[in-house]
């Protein structure tokens, strides 16, 4: 073995802490690419393999009765490749021993196997049988909520008429991944589910014999779908038809994405704050090290080794340094990135799950860290191969030191001697004092905007669901029924107050800018939903003409207070309308923009009606309320806000507090090894003058106070730089999630920079106490004998 790598072996277990908690750091950024880009990589090939094997649809559309000899017309345009027609129908749901309303939607299906697009996966059970009119299969997540099995009977009110039907199969389908009711912000399984019946079945209950409402395509090879879209635009306009879709426009493919989309935004932002602190604690460690090794240097070249192999040889230990870092990282990132993908598996029921990460994640994620631990040892290298072996072997010159200004005002008296000594030490080094408190504001910061999340989200759930939203009931109706009908409602048993909404499906324009969202339409007095603006923390009045919208959708079309934005409805007769501008409001949850109730029904030529109800109701009744629904045929659906509420905690809050404790973990390594190899080299540095002051009678205890308290003012500085970083990165992350499914509100707490500098703190005791003993195990005779 050659000499420089006998020394370099000696190096690394003599600095064997400094080089784990390094190494730990690195691993950290590594832990946290790796992570991210396994879980995307997971995400994308298991929902590409699933969309593949059960043959997942590219174009959707919607009509109101289209006969089936228009499937030949459809399957004629050129770029289709497979067509499947089907009926599909919203109704309410009676369950035994369940009071609440339940809504499902209905999806025909042949009676003799899988249709050709969106197959089902059978979980458990068989298909409905030939000729059989009372057999379903339900959706998996429904069945479970509701324990209902092979057997089991449940009600359906069919346009007017309750059927009962005996479950044959329990099944999943890649077109109802993330399964989300009308109107619904996230799936409850409890209220919403799928059921899949024979086409027959369907056909007879909604008099759609030789007929279709709903229709799937996939594409040949390199056809553009928007010439496909188009054509079938135009073949479906006489039988109602809506505009037809991309996949990537279908609602649950659609929120998937969106969680992929947040993926990268992660893999982006946060491994490039742990890289960056790596960067600066190996150039402050081998900088250090060549400082207390000014010595050997001199040695090494005096007896002929040249710059390149000195710089080669330091270059080495950071090598290894990272490859340790590399080699924890890419375990941990491994594992955090199967919990990460496991837990969107269960969120999103994936029959399969794919999670090989490929070697590019490795790759990446160990090729950025070894490159960040070289740049931040080249400075270090380069004073290392400078210096002369005669200056090298001489020891530096001694600082020049004078009286500080403090000092001159008298203010040292009022401190203590070890107090002293700490201060001075730090202001004869202020910039390397100050590069130890960035790292500990960046770690700081780095906890701060971990634990926002849940600030965020916190705001954003009040903002949406009370600011917005103070009805306890949302009932959608079959049919657009008459303004007066509103009055049934205030009939119904503990209704206190019903509003009409009325809300339609539209594609907006301005310029060459587009964007596909609805229209809600509300009575200018109405109090149960009203247009807050949390930008202003106010509701804004619903304006008489024009429209009001999302400041979101005014940056995605370009588009001021003022300006005129073409409005294509895609209902009833399809209005194409030109509407002024006339308020924009912050939100956080889509894209909404509101009308006047009376003007949206006369821009539709409708007379004055609705399709919602918002209820405020009598909790002491709500049995009631919920038994006369599951009897109104007229009754669509049934969002209940409470619902909502549980299941927003249920999909977001408990996602987000594994995602919490996984980065606050990391974060805090982060803490511990800026505070640790800071206070061990300075203890590298300082040995002869902490066991000279033990000599001449201070106790343990003080000397480790002159060290320690050292690092305990430059943690007290880093603390209020860290909460400006925090918020500077809570910034950059809102700026990151700015989608259309929603926006990530800037909000952060108190309790929040509380909790994140106990963590500082914590990681801090745990760092000093592991220096502590090494001070109070300082051989004084070994230490004192070394030459200055």
């Amino acid at each position: 073995m050659k000499v420089l790598n006998k020394k370099l072996i000696r190096d690394l277990w003599k600095l064997r802490g400094q080089v784990l908690a390094v190494a730990l750091v690195i691993g950290s950024g590594v832990a946290t690419l790796v992570m991210s880009l396994s879980t995307i990589e997971a995400l994308e090939d298991t929902t590409e393999a699933y969309y593949q094997r059960y043959r997942f649809g590219e174009i959707f559309a919607f009509a109101t009765r289209a006969p089936l000899r228009l499937t030949n017309q459809i399957a004629q345009i050129n770029g289709v490749q497979t067509v499947q027609t089907r009926i599909s129908s919203y109704a309410n749901i009676d369950i035994q021993g369940f009071d609440q309303p339940a809504i499902a939607q209905l999806m025909s299906i042949p009676e003799k196997g899988q249709p050709l697009l969106n197959q089902l996966v059978l979980r458990k059970g068989g298909w409905v049988s030939p000729g059989r009119d009372d057999q379903v299969i339900l959706n998996e997540p429904f069945a479970e909520a509701h324990q209902l099995d092979i057997g089991d009977t449940v009600s359906v009110i069919m346009n007017g008429h309750k059927k009962h039907f005996y479950v044959v199969g329990i099944a999943l389908s890649p077109e109802f991944i993330y399964a989300i009711g009308p109107g619904a912000l996230m799936p409850d399984d409890s209220l919403f589910g799928v059921m899949w019946m024979s086409y027959e079945v369907l056909a007879a209950a909604y008099d759609l014999q030789e007929s279709f409402n709903y229709l799937s395509l996939t594409l040949t090879r390199n056809t553009l779908p928007a010439d496909v879209l188009n054509q079938v635009d135009v073949l479906l306009e006489p039988y109602g038809g809506v505009s037809a879709i991309k996949r990537e426009d279908q609602i649950s493919n659609w929120f998937v994405k969106n969680e992929i989309e947040q993926q990268k935004s992660m893999a982006t932002i946060l491994p490039a704050i742990f890289i960056t602190v790596a960067v600066f604690l190996t150039n402050m460690v081998l900088s250090r090290l060549i400082a207390t090794e000014r010595t050997e240097i001199g040695l090494l070249k005096a007896f002929g080794y040249g710059n390149f192999q000195i710089a080669w040889h330091y270059i080495k230990m950071m090598l290894v340094i990272g490859i340790i870092g590399v080699t924890i990282g890419s375990v941990i990132g491994a594992y955090f990135g199967r919990l990460n993908t496991e837990m969107y598996a269960e969120l999103f029921r994936f029959p399969l799950l794919i999670y090989r990460p490929s070697p590019y994640a490795f790759i990446i994620g160990g090729l950025v860290s070894i490159i960040a631990a070289i740049l931040g040892a080249l400075t270090a290298v380069r004073s290392a191969v400078k210096l002369p072996p005669a200056e090298a072997m001489i020891p530096p010159s001694p600082g020049i030191y004078k009286r500080t200004f403090l000092s001159s005002l008298g203010l040292a008296r009022l401190l203590d001697q070890p107090t002293r000594i700490a201060l001075r030490q730090i202001s004869r080094r202020p910039l390397r004092s100050f590069l130890t408190s960035a790292g500990i504001a960046m770690a700081t910061g780095l906890i701060i905007m971990t634990l926002q999340w849940d600030d965020s989200l916190s705001h954003l759930k009040r903002v949406y669901f009370f600011d917005s939203q103070r009805q306890h009931i949302t009932v959608g109706v079959v049919d657009p029924l008459p303004l007066r009908a509103i009055y049934d409602f205030e009939k119904l048993p503990g209704v206190l107050t019903a509003e009409p909404i009325y809300a339609v499906n539209a594609d907006f324009s301005f310029g060459s800018k587009t964007h596909r969202g609805g229209i809600t339409g509300m009575q200018p007095d109405s109090t149960l939903q009203v247009i807050y603006d949390d930008g202003r923390k106010q509701s804004i009045e619903v304006p008489d003409s024009g429209i009001v919208i999302a400041s979101r959708l005014a940056r995605k079309l370009n588009i001021k207070i003022g300006d005129v934005m073409g409005v294509d409805v895609l209902e009833g007769r399809r209005p194409e309308l030109l509407i002024p501008v006339v308020g924009i409001f912050d939100s956080y949850i889509g894209l909404p923009t509101y009308m006047n109730l009376d003007t949206l029904n006369r821009a539709l030529n409708e007379s004055p009606s609705f399709k919602y109800a918002n209820l405020l109701i009598d909790p002491l009744y709500q049995d009631e309320l919920y038994a006369a629904f599951k009897n109104m045929p007229k009754v669509s659906t049934v969002m209940l806000k409470q619902s909502a509420l549980d299941s927003f905690d249920e999909h977001l809050v408990e996602h987000l507090m594994v995602f919490i404790s996984m980065f606050t973990g990391l974060a805090v390594v982060l803490v511990f090894g800026v505070t640790y190899n800071s206070t061990r080299v300075a203890l590298s540095e300082r040995g002869r003058e902490l066991a000279t002051l033990r000599v001449l009678g201070f106790t343990k205890g003080e000397i480790s106070y002159v060290l320690l308290g050292e690092v305990m003012f430059l943690i007290l500085l880093g603390l209020p730089l860290g909460c400006l970083f925090g918020g500077i990165l809570v910034w950059s992350m809102a700026q990151s999630f700015d989608t259309e499914m929603y926006r990530i509100p800037l909000v952060i707490e108190a309790s929040t920079y509380g909790y994140a500098i106990v963590w500082v703190v914590i990681a801090a005791i745990l760092s000093a106490a592991l220096v502590r003993r090494r001070v109070n195990k300082l051989d004084l005779i070994r230490v004192l004998k070394t030459r200055e």
